[in-house]
C-alpha cells in the first residue's frame, strides 16, 4: 500500500504532464510491469473510495485527473471573481500595522496622513489584521495587529523575520510605503 500511496503522490506532483510507465518504474524503483500493476491498483482504490480524482491512461502515460462528472463545479469555480490583490492603501496600512503593532486607527492615519477606514476594513475582511485589544485612554480605541494568516501569506514564521526598519535616529526616516511593496512580494 505504501507504493500505491507513493504513486499517487508522484502522479499528483507530475501534474498535467503525467508520467510514462517507464518513468514511474524508475521513480518507484520497480519493474515496468509492477508500475503498471500499481497504476491499476491505484485506479481501483480511487474508484472504491469515491474519490474526486481518477487515473487516466493515455498511450503509455498515466495522469491523475478530476472526474468528468464534477465539471459543473469547475465551471462555477471559474465563474468566481479572482481574488483581487491588495490596493496600495491597504499595503501601506498593512506595513504600518506589521511594524508598529499594536496600533490604533488614529495612529495609522497620523502616519499615512489620510483616512484608512476602507483599507483597514479590507485587511480585516481578508484575515490579515485583527483587533488585539483596547488602548487605555479616552474612548478606549481598538488596537490592531497582524494575524497568523498574515504570516502564512507572506511566508514568515514570526514577525522577527520582517525586514529591519532603517535606523530611526539617523537622518533618513523609514519609508513604510516603499516597504509595503516589499511585503507584497512573495
Amino acid at each position: 500500500m505504501e507504493l500505491v500511496a507513493a504513486l499517487e503522490a508522484v502522479l499528483f506532483a507530475a501534474g498535467s504532464d503525467g508520467m510514462t510507465t517507464r518513468e514511474l518504474a524508475q521513480v518507484l524503483d520497480v519493474s515496468e510491469g509492477q508500475a503498471r500493476d500499481l497504476c491499476h491498483l491505484l485506479a481501483a482504490h480511487l474508484e472504491e473510495r469515491g474519490s474526486g480524482l481518477t487515473l487516466l491512461h493515455t498511450g503509455d502515460t498515466w495522469q491523475l485527473v478530476t472526474r468528468p462528472e464534477f465539471a459543473a463545479y469547475f465551471r462555477r469555480m471559474a465563474d468566481q471573481p479572482a481574488r483581487a490583490s491588495l490596493s496600495q492603501a491597504a499595503l501601506e496600512v498593512l506595513a504600518i500595522i506589521s511594524y508598529k503593532q499594536p496600533i490604533t486607527r488614529a495612529e495609522i492615519e497620523e502616519i499615512r496622513g489620510v483616512h484608512s477606514d476602507r483599507a483597514l476594513a479590507t485587511l480585516i475582511h481578508r484575515g490579515l489584521v485583527e483587533e488585539v485589544g483596547r488602548q487605555d485612554g479616552p474612548g478606549r480605541p481598538i488596537l490592531y495587529g497582524t494575524t497568523m494568516e498574515f504570516l502564512r501569506q507572506f511566508g514568515l514564521r514570526s514577525l522577527d523575520e520582517l525586514p529591519p526598519l532603517p535606523d530611526l535616529t539617523g537622518r533618513e526616516t523609514p519609508d513604510l510605503f516603499a516597504m509595503s511593496s516589499d511585503l507584497a512580494r512573495d
